[in-house]
């Protein structure tokens, strides 16, 4: 059975609560033109990137989706270069050429978001060759939704890890809605992962809004894949709070959207619930991380806005051409 210390929960309870600050706060940045174009913000969907980024290690792979600032949070721990991306600024993760959809870091296996629903599932896939060609037990994980589950790469990718026994674990963030259009009207049956059956993959399907029962099941995939099992396909129930993006208008029912942010559904609130019950902290230390966290947040901010945007002369630099 698997244990999890009081400290890994401490720190996954912090990490939630970051990339739920850093979200609300690039919002507002949003809203007031400091950080322009299209941004598609991950408010409720916290546990998923946390439970899965704590199953890896740094040199693991993760491939990201147009909503990757959790994910990139979850893996790569930089709010500094993470927000000067945001807007823009040489010294982001993409050195302001991406925003908010390709933050990038290869240094901690980050491989990028994707503005193409479901690009970063064959990504993911050659990376996880890549560590079977060169002999290494490194996993490769990559996110993407319920809309891209419908995407004939995926299919493709999961044919090619089954055949080749790759160590890849692909996470499906079903958050209900794919842009607008509701999973009901675009998905045939109501559960994705058992299509990984067809390609005798394991797969299972868990409590997206839990991140104890996210990092239990990714750790698992993980065992299996560093042991030369091959892939697994995990479908993660959630729920996206916050519209598609930032430019288009929301128009779900409120009293759905209310249902999924109160504090029974949640996923912050439900594991600090769980974390005071259990006495594995006390509301003062919760008030600590709160401040911790906006301190950091603010820090991150300010560096942000003090550091230049890139060059016009270089604005090409490090862009990959044949």
């Amino acid at each position: 059975m698997l244990e999890i210390t009081n400290d890994q929960k401490l720190v996954m309870f912090k990490q939630m609560v970051t990339i739920r600050f850093f979200e609300e706060r690039v919002k507002q940045l949003y809203g007031a033109g400091e950080i322009v174009g299209a941004i598609h913000l991950y408010i409720g969907e916290e546990a998923i990137a946390v439970g899965t980024c704590s199953a890896l290690r740094e040199d693991d792979y993760v491939t990201s989706t147009h909503r990757s600032h959790g994910h990139c949070i979850a893996k790569v721990h930089d709010l500094k270069r993470s927000m000067a991306e945001m807007m823009g600024k040489e010294t982001g993760l993409s050195r302001g050429r991406g925003g908010s959809m390709h933050q990038f870091d290869i240094t901690k296996g980050f491989l990028g978001g994707n503005g193409i629903v479901g690009g970063g599932i064959a990504i993911a896939l050659g990376a996880a060759f890549s560590a079977k060609y060169r002999k290494t037990d490194q996993v490769s994980v990559s996110f993407f939704s319920e809309g891209a589950s419908n995407q004939g790469v995926l299919y493709e990718s999961l044919n090619m890890a089954a055949l080749w026994s790759l160590p890849v674990i692909c996470v499906c963030e079903n958050n209900k809605y794919a842009a607008t259009t509701p999973v009901r009207k675009s998905t045939c049956t109501e559960d994705i992962a058992p299509r990984a059956a067809a390609y005798r993959l394991a797969w299972s399907i868990v409590d997206g809004n839990d991140v104890l029962d996210v990092y239990k099941n990714v750790t698992e995939a993980v065992a299996r894949a560093r042991s030369g099992k091959g892939a697994t396909f995990i479908e993660c129930k959630t729920y996206r709070v916050e519209p598609h993006c930032g430019i288009i208008p929301d128009g779900r029912d409120k009293k759905e959207v209310g249902f999924w942010k109160n504090e029974e559904n949640d996923p912050i609130s439900r594991f600090k619930k769980y974390l005071l019950k259990e006495r594995v902290l006390v509301q003062e230390e919760v008030d600590a991380v709160y401040k911790e966290v906006e301190h950091e947040l603010s820090e991150a901010v300010e560096f942000a806005r003090k550091s230049l945007f890139p060059k016009v002369e270089t604005v090409g630099d490090y862009l990959w051409a044949d």
